[in-house]
Protein backbone atom coordinates (compact mmCIF):
# COMPACT_ATOMS: atom_id res chain seq x y z
CA UNK A 1 0.00 0.00 0.00
CA UNK A 2 1.09 3.44 -1.35
CA UNK A 3 1.42 6.41 1.01
CA UNK A 4 -1.03 8.05 -0.52
CA UNK A 5 -3.41 5.63 -0.17
CA UNK A 6 -2.49 4.94 3.41
CA UNK A 7 -2.98 9.04 4.36
CA UNK A 8 -6.43 8.54 2.18
CA UNK A 9 -8.02 5.80 3.85
CA UNK A 10 -6.74 7.13 7.64
CA UNK A 11 -8.69 10.46 6.33
CA UNK A 12 -11.44 8.73 5.47
CA UNK A 13 -11.32 6.47 8.75
CA UNK A 14 -11.04 9.82 10.83
CA UNK A 15 -14.07 12.08 8.78
CA UNK A 16 -15.97 8.58 9.65
CA UNK A 17 -15.26 8.84 13.29
CA UNK A 18 -16.19 12.13 13.35
CA UNK A 19 -19.21 11.94 11.43
CA UNK A 20 -20.61 9.10 13.73
CA UNK A 21 -19.63 11.23 16.64
CA UNK A 22 -21.54 13.87 15.57
CA UNK A 23 -24.82 12.12 14.84
CA UNK A 24 -24.56 9.93 18.26
CA UNK A 25 -24.21 13.80 20.24
CA UNK A 26 -27.35 14.74 17.70
CA UNK A 27 -29.64 11.39 19.02
CA UNK A 28 -28.43 12.35 22.05
CA UNK A 29 -30.10 15.88 21.93
CA UNK A 30 -32.96 14.55 20.23
CA UNK A 31 -33.64 12.34 23.13
CA UNK A 32 -32.91 14.83 26.16
CA UNK A 33 -34.33 18.20 24.31
CA UNK A 34 -37.98 17.41 24.82
CA UNK A 35 -37.56 16.33 28.55
CA UNK A 36 -35.51 19.26 29.28
CA UNK A 37 -38.28 21.25 27.49
CA UNK A 38 -40.77 20.28 29.41
CA UNK A 39 -39.27 20.25 32.40
CA UNK A 40 -38.28 23.93 31.84
CA UNK A 41 -41.90 24.72 30.90
CA UNK A 42 -43.39 22.92 34.45
CA UNK A 43 -40.84 24.98 35.87
CA UNK A 44 -41.93 27.78 34.58
CA UNK A 45 -45.57 27.47 34.98
CA UNK A 46 -45.75 25.99 38.15
CA UNK A 47 -42.88 27.35 40.42
CA UNK A 48 -45.03 30.22 41.07
CA UNK A 49 -47.94 27.69 42.88
CA UNK A 50 -44.78 26.57 45.16
CA UNK A 51 -45.44 27.50 48.64
CA UNK A 52 -45.75 26.70 52.13
CA UNK A 53 -49.73 26.73 51.99
CA UNK A 54 -49.10 24.26 48.72
CA UNK A 55 -47.83 21.67 50.86
CA UNK A 56 -49.88 22.16 53.83
CA UNK A 57 -53.69 22.65 53.26
CA UNK A 58 -55.94 21.12 51.49
CA UNK A 59 -58.09 22.15 48.69
CA UNK A 60 -60.08 25.25 49.08
CA UNK A 61 -64.16 24.62 48.33
CA UNK A 62 -64.91 25.96 44.30
CA UNK A 63 -64.43 29.86 43.09
CA UNK A 64 -62.26 30.17 46.22
CA UNK A 65 -58.28 31.56 46.07
CA UNK A 66 -55.39 29.78 47.32
CA UNK A 67 -55.60 26.10 49.18
CA UNK A 68 -53.24 23.47 48.77
CA UNK A 69 -52.35 19.72 47.85
CA UNK A 70 -51.29 18.16 50.79
CA UNK A 71 -54.18 15.41 50.87
CA UNK A 72 -53.45 14.79 47.45
CA UNK A 73 -49.37 14.37 48.40
CA UNK A 74 -50.78 12.08 51.29
CA UNK A 75 -52.82 10.06 48.78
CA UNK A 76 -50.05 9.65 46.31
CA UNK A 77 -47.28 8.40 48.80
CA UNK A 78 -49.99 5.98 50.36
CA UNK A 79 -51.27 4.75 47.08
CA UNK A 80 -47.56 3.92 45.49
CA UNK A 81 -46.73 2.21 48.47
CA UNK A 82 -49.63 0.20 48.74
CA UNK A 83 -48.57 -0.50 44.57
CA UNK A 84 -44.63 -0.89 45.50
CA UNK A 85 -45.72 -3.79 48.36
CA UNK A 86 -48.05 -5.72 45.64
CA UNK A 87 -46.42 -5.11 42.71
CA UNK A 88 -42.70 -5.93 43.44
CA UNK A 89 -42.86 -9.09 45.49
CA UNK A 90 -45.10 -10.13 42.77
CA UNK A 91 -43.41 -9.23 40.48
CA UNK A 92 -39.87 -10.20 41.46
CA UNK A 93 -41.38 -13.60 41.88
CA UNK A 94 -42.50 -14.19 38.83
CA UNK A 95 -39.29 -13.51 37.20
CA UNK A 96 -37.51 -15.59 39.39
CA UNK A 97 -39.83 -18.31 38.49
CA UNK A 98 -39.48 -17.64 34.68
CA UNK A 99 -35.58 -17.75 34.97
CA UNK A 100 -34.72 -19.91 37.83
CA UNK A 101 -37.14 -22.70 37.97
CA UNK A 102 -39.52 -22.76 34.82
CA UNK A 103 -37.69 -22.47 32.13
CA UNK A 104 -38.58 -23.87 28.65
CA UNK A 105 -42.04 -24.80 30.53
CA UNK A 106 -45.07 -24.24 29.43
CA UNK A 107 -46.83 -22.49 32.49
CA UNK A 108 -43.33 -20.29 31.91
CA UNK A 109 -44.00 -19.40 28.67
CA UNK A 110 -48.02 -18.68 29.31
CA UNK A 111 -46.88 -16.69 32.16
CA UNK A 112 -44.55 -14.71 29.75
CA UNK A 113 -47.15 -14.39 27.21
CA UNK A 114 -49.47 -12.93 30.23
CA UNK A 115 -47.18 -10.51 31.16
CA UNK A 116 -46.36 -9.26 28.25
CA UNK A 117 -49.73 -8.63 26.96
CA UNK A 118 -50.66 -7.10 30.63
CA UNK A 119 -47.56 -4.57 30.04
CA UNK A 120 -49.56 -3.63 26.78
CA UNK A 121 -53.08 -3.51 28.51
CA UNK A 122 -54.58 0.78 29.03
CA UNK A 123 -54.66 1.58 32.12
CA UNK A 124 -58.01 2.57 31.63
CA UNK A 125 -59.01 -1.06 30.92
CA UNK A 126 -56.85 -2.07 34.19
CA UNK A 127 -59.50 0.54 35.94
CA UNK A 128 -62.35 -1.10 34.79
CA UNK A 129 -61.48 -3.93 35.64
CA UNK A 130 -60.43 -3.50 38.80
CA UNK A 131 -63.59 -1.52 39.45
CA UNK A 132 -66.02 -4.44 38.56
CA UNK A 133 -63.91 -7.04 40.33
CA UNK A 134 -63.84 -4.53 44.04
CA UNK A 135 -65.66 -1.71 43.73
CA UNK A 136 -68.76 -2.24 42.29
CA UNK A 137 -68.98 -6.23 43.98
CA UNK A 138 -69.09 -6.41 48.02
CA UNK A 139 -67.18 -9.92 48.78
CA UNK A 140 -66.55 -11.15 52.34
CA UNK A 141 -63.44 -12.33 50.78
CA UNK A 142 -61.39 -9.15 49.39
CA UNK A 143 -61.25 -6.31 51.95
CA UNK A 144 -62.73 -2.67 51.31
CA UNK A 145 -64.41 -4.09 49.04
CA UNK A 146 -67.89 -2.73 47.69
CA UNK A 147 -66.96 0.77 47.51
CA UNK A 148 -64.32 3.28 46.18
CA UNK A 149 -61.51 3.01 48.06
CA UNK A 150 -57.55 3.71 48.31
CA UNK A 151 -57.20 0.17 48.39
CA UNK A 152 -58.88 -0.62 45.41
CA UNK A 153 -56.68 2.27 43.41
CA UNK A 154 -53.34 0.71 44.92
CA UNK A 155 -54.14 -2.72 44.15
CA UNK A 156 -55.11 -1.60 40.32
CA UNK A 157 -51.54 0.63 39.97
CA UNK A 158 -49.86 -2.65 41.99
CA UNK A 159 -51.05 -4.84 38.96
CA UNK A 160 -49.82 -2.26 36.25
CA UNK A 161 -46.83 -3.07 37.95
CA UNK A 162 -46.17 -6.54 37.75
CA UNK A 163 -45.92 -7.17 34.03
CA UNK A 164 -42.50 -4.78 34.49
CA UNK A 165 -40.90 -5.75 37.30
CA UNK A 166 -41.50 -9.62 36.34
CA UNK A 167 -39.85 -9.13 32.69
CA UNK A 168 -37.38 -7.26 33.82
CA UNK A 169 -35.77 -9.28 36.52
CA UNK A 170 -36.15 -11.98 34.31
CA UNK A 171 -33.72 -11.15 31.89
CA UNK A 172 -31.39 -9.25 34.72
CA UNK A 173 -31.28 -12.67 35.93
CA UNK A 174 -30.87 -14.15 32.57
CA UNK A 175 -27.85 -11.94 32.36
CA UNK A 176 -26.36 -13.64 35.51
CA UNK A 177 -23.36 -15.77 34.67
CA UNK A 178 -24.14 -19.86 34.24
CA UNK A 179 -20.77 -20.85 36.46
CA UNK A 180 -21.80 -18.48 39.74
CA UNK A 181 -24.83 -20.52 39.73
CA UNK A 182 -22.81 -24.19 39.71
CA UNK A 183 -20.50 -22.38 41.56
CA UNK A 184 -23.02 -22.08 44.71
CA UNK A 185 -24.42 -25.75 43.60
CA UNK A 186 -21.12 -27.17 43.85
CA UNK A 187 -20.19 -26.22 47.16
CA UNK A 188 -23.96 -27.77 48.32
CA UNK A 189 -25.80 -24.81 48.27
CA UNK A 190 -29.51 -25.67 48.04
CA UNK A 191 -30.63 -23.56 44.48
CA UNK A 192 -33.36 -21.68 46.44
CA UNK A 193 -30.32 -20.55 48.77
CA UNK A 194 -28.81 -19.90 45.73
CA UNK A 195 -30.89 -18.24 43.58
CA UNK A 196 -32.01 -15.96 46.60
CA UNK A 197 -28.30 -15.32 48.17
CA UNK A 198 -26.25 -15.33 44.97
CA UNK A 199 -28.16 -14.44 41.69
CA UNK A 200 -30.56 -12.04 42.96
CA UNK A 201 -28.04 -10.39 44.50
CA UNK A 202 -25.96 -10.17 41.42
CA UNK A 203 -28.54 -8.82 39.18
CA UNK A 204 -30.13 -6.41 42.29
CA UNK A 205 -28.56 -3.70 40.36
CA UNK A 206 -31.15 -4.26 37.12
CA UNK A 207 -33.62 -5.33 39.07
CA UNK A 208 -33.74 -2.24 41.32
CA UNK A 209 -33.88 -0.52 37.80
CA UNK A 210 -37.20 -2.38 36.43
CA UNK A 211 -39.04 -1.30 39.45
CA UNK A 212 -38.67 1.61 39.96
CA UNK A 213 -39.59 2.39 36.28
CA UNK A 214 -42.51 0.50 36.90
CA UNK A 215 -43.01 2.61 40.00
CA UNK A 216 -42.28 6.03 37.71
CA UNK A 217 -45.04 4.55 35.35
CA UNK A 218 -47.41 4.14 37.57
CA UNK A 219 -46.87 7.37 39.21
CA UNK A 220 -48.89 9.27 37.06
CA UNK A 221 -51.63 7.25 36.39
CA UNK A 222 -55.11 8.97 36.63
CA UNK A 223 -57.42 6.85 34.59
CA UNK A 224 -57.45 3.43 37.17
CA UNK A 225 -57.71 6.41 39.92
CA UNK A 226 -60.90 7.68 38.69
CA UNK A 227 -62.20 4.19 38.94
CA UNK A 228 -61.14 3.11 41.95
CA UNK A 229 -59.87 5.74 44.45
CA UNK A 230 -62.07 8.50 43.17
CA UNK A 231 -60.74 11.58 44.41
CA UNK A 232 -61.22 13.23 48.00
CA UNK A 233 -60.80 16.95 49.03
CA UNK A 234 -60.15 16.18 52.41
CA UNK A 235 -56.84 14.85 54.25
CA UNK A 236 -57.25 11.03 54.33
CA UNK A 237 -54.82 8.12 54.69
CA UNK A 238 -57.34 5.28 55.41
CA UNK A 239 -57.16 2.33 53.03
CA UNK A 240 -61.04 1.84 53.53
CA UNK A 241 -61.71 5.20 52.16
CA UNK A 242 -61.67 7.46 48.67
CA UNK A 243 -58.49 8.76 48.87
CA UNK A 244 -56.69 11.76 46.81
CA UNK A 245 -53.89 11.66 44.41
CA UNK A 246 -51.78 14.10 42.79
CA UNK A 247 -52.59 12.72 39.08
CA UNK A 248 -56.12 13.38 39.97
CA UNK A 249 -56.18 16.65 41.65
CA UNK A 250 -54.23 17.50 38.79
CA UNK A 251 -56.64 16.02 36.62
CA UNK A 252 -59.75 17.85 38.40
CA UNK A 253 -57.66 21.28 38.11
CA UNK A 254 -57.06 21.36 34.45
CA UNK A 255 -60.73 20.94 33.65
CA UNK A 256 -61.78 23.58 36.29
CA UNK A 257 -62.83 26.83 34.87
CA UNK A 258 -60.65 28.92 37.88
CA UNK A 259 -57.35 30.18 36.89
CA UNK A 260 -56.09 29.76 40.36
CA UNK A 261 -56.87 26.32 40.09
CA UNK A 262 -54.63 26.15 37.03
CA UNK A 263 -51.90 27.45 38.36
CA UNK A 264 -52.39 24.81 41.48
CA UNK A 265 -52.59 22.07 38.54
CA UNK A 266 -49.21 23.49 37.17
CA UNK A 267 -47.96 23.74 40.88
CA UNK A 268 -48.66 19.97 41.19
CA UNK A 269 -47.58 18.60 37.86
CA UNK A 270 -44.09 20.10 38.87
CA UNK A 271 -44.22 18.25 42.32
CA UNK A 272 -45.26 14.94 40.82
CA UNK A 273 -42.30 15.02 38.44
CA UNK A 274 -39.57 16.19 40.91
CA UNK A 275 -41.08 13.35 42.98
CA UNK A 276 -40.59 10.58 40.55
CA UNK A 277 -36.89 12.44 39.42
CA UNK A 278 -35.81 12.33 42.68
CA UNK A 279 -37.20 8.93 43.60
CA UNK A 280 -35.25 7.17 40.56
CA UNK A 281 -32.22 9.23 40.83
CA UNK A 282 -31.48 8.42 44.98
CA UNK A 283 -32.17 4.77 43.67
CA UNK A 284 -29.85 5.14 41.28
CA UNK A 285 -27.16 6.79 43.57
CA UNK A 286 -27.67 3.80 45.90
CA UNK A 287 -26.95 1.60 43.54
CA UNK A 288 -23.60 3.28 42.51
CA UNK A 289 -22.20 4.03 45.91
CA UNK A 290 -22.62 -0.64 46.10
CA UNK A 291 -24.73 -0.30 49.02
CA UNK A 292 -27.21 -2.33 47.08
CA UNK A 293 -24.50 -4.42 45.78
CA UNK A 294 -23.94 -5.79 48.65
CA UNK A 295 -20.61 -3.95 49.25
CA UNK A 296 -19.35 -3.58 52.84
Amino acid sequence: MSADSYKLRSRLRGLTDSLVTVLAILATLVVVAPLAAIFGYLIYKGASSLNLAFFMQIPRPEGEVGGGMANAIVGSGVLLGLASLIGIPLGIGGGIFLAEFGRGTKLANAVRFTADVLNGVPSIVMGLAIYSLIVSVHSPLIPFSGHFSAFSGGVALGIMMIPTVCRTTEEMLLMVPKAVREAALGLGVPNWRSVVSITLKTASPGVITGCMLAFARVAGETAPLLFTALGNVYMSANLNDPIDALPLRIYVYAISPYDDQHRLAWGGALVLIALIVLAVSLVRYVTSRGVLKGAS
